[in-house]
């Protein structure tokens, strides 16, 4: 297993680290039975953060006692100072620890920059002054604000969305990290669910020597999946290439991701997933989309408002009121038996 330094951090890793926003989803027990056989197999990173419920206090109960053996990432959605403050005090009492290794502003529309008249990037030296964090970074899912971020020579890590799926564009932040020497953190390297073959995903990662990707993990099976990987790292080959090429092709175009970034709905539609149900019926199991509770879901887009509250939120600047339409109209082909799928 090759190991990734994350650029000036100095933190160096294997290429295969924890997402734990999937965690929040199960009881405690099995999330810190999950966290605890990561660390066993060798997991050595783990990606947290303040909106992802109990997560933190989860990584907290499972690590409470091995702090000094791992590095925690966790980041804020606040925008004031005060809220800044909040939060990371928050995310140390439920982790249980006096610091953290990355602190991340999460998911933001702008680069903050000293002297920006927010406040918000003096809170990131005055924790790292007092010693509650190590190192500053940020997440971004837009392309111009990520490149503005890793240009300002502000922050030591980016984590952006990166798959085999993704742009030249977006796979350009790569190299451009690599140039101003900042640690690469990839999240959705599955884009959402789209991707279903673990061991191409993966491959696809380790071509590259400065990123370091976090595999959303809520299942042991899952885990287990990847700690397999640790031994015998898949690379790319002529046959995964060629898989890759089959996939990318398949899912040529716009498509949501996932993120959730849109919701709620007035509507009560659930975006994150019907705005991908043409996809994720053709990629999954399709009786679990065909059910009558999915059924319901679908039809509220009939109600949709066209209040375009999705698109102004969504960081892929989609035009999602047109992809739900698409989506719904597909779906009741299927429905009808005009459509066929597995």
């Amino acid at each position: 297993m090759k190991n990734i330094t994350l650029g000036t951090t100095g933190i160096t890793v294997p290429q295969n680290a924890f997402g734990a926003l999937p965690v929040q989803r199960v009881d405690m027990d099995t999330a810190v039975a999950i966290l605890r056989r990561a660390y066993e197999g060798g997991m050595r990173f783990f990606d947290t953060a303040r909106a992802y419920t109990d997560s933190e206090e989860k990584l907290g109960n499972a690590f409470e006692g091995i702090r000094d053996r791992i590095y925690i990432a966790s980041k804020t959605m606040g925008h004031t100072p005060e809220a800044f403050r909040e939060q990371l005090d928050t995310s140390l009492k439920l982790l249980k620890t006096d610091y953290l290794d990355i602190y991340q502003f999460h998911c933001v529309d702008q680069c903050y920059r000293p002297g920006d008249g927010t406040g918000m990037y003096e809170c990131m030296l005055e924790a790292k002054e007092q010693g509650k964090i190590r190192h500053i970074g940020v997440t971004a899912h837009k392309l111009g604000v990520a490149k503005e971020c890793i240009e300002s020579g502000l922050y030591e890590t980016l984590q952006y969305p990166l798959s085999y799926l993704s742009s030249e564009k977006e796979l350009n932040l790569i190299q451009l990290c690599k140039e101003h020497n900042m640690g690469f953190i990839a999240m959705k390297g599955l884009a959402g669910g789209l991707i279903n073959n673990s061991r191409s995903a993966f491959a696809f990662m380790s071509q590259f020597d400065n990123v370091l990707p976090i595999w959303g993990i809520q299942k042991m099976t899952e885990l287990e999946e990847w700690l397999s990987y640790m031994d015998e790292p898949p690379a790319l080959n002529a046959e995964i290439t060629a898989f890759i090429e089959k996939e990318k092709a398949e899912l040529n175009g716009e498509f949501c991701r996932g993120c959730g970034y849109c919701m709620p709905c007035p509507a009560g539609i659930l975006i994150n997933n019907c705005a991908r149900m043409s996809l994720m019926v053709r990629r999954a199991p399709s009786a679990n989309w065909l059910s009558e509770q999915w059924q319901e879901n679908m039809k509220k887009i009939e109600g949709c408002l066209h209040c375009n509250q999705c698109m102004k939120k969504c960081p892929y600047e989609l035009n999602t009121p047109e992809l739900l339409q698409k989506n719904y109209e597909d779906y009741k082909k299927i429905l009808a038996g005009e459509v066929k799928v597995n």
